[in-house]
């Protein structure tokens, strides 16, 4: 399994909740933390992904976190 699945996997299990890139490098055990951080900026583009600044289920603190909401597609603005 790559990192970039090990990721998704992760974040899909604790979804809805959301997690930054620190707690998601501890909970993934991938270094540096900036790994973790490429990740989640591709994963925001995928479908169900969204990445914004919240509060992070793990840590509490509010910083950039991602987070996986099933059924969720992006869809055009209507116009």
């Amino acid at each position: 399994m790559t990192v970039l699945e090990d990721v998704a996997n992760h974040v899909k299990r604790i979804a809805p909740r959301a997690i930054c890139d620190d707690c998601l490098a501890t909970a993934v055990e991938i270094t540096p933390r900036q790994h973790a951080n490429r990740k989640t900026n591709i994963l925001k583009d995928e479908p169900g992904f969204d990445r914004r600044v919240d509060v992070c289920s793990t840590c509490g603190g509010t910083k950039k976190v991602i987070r996986y909401a099933s059924g969720t597609t992006r869809r055009a603005a209507p116009g």
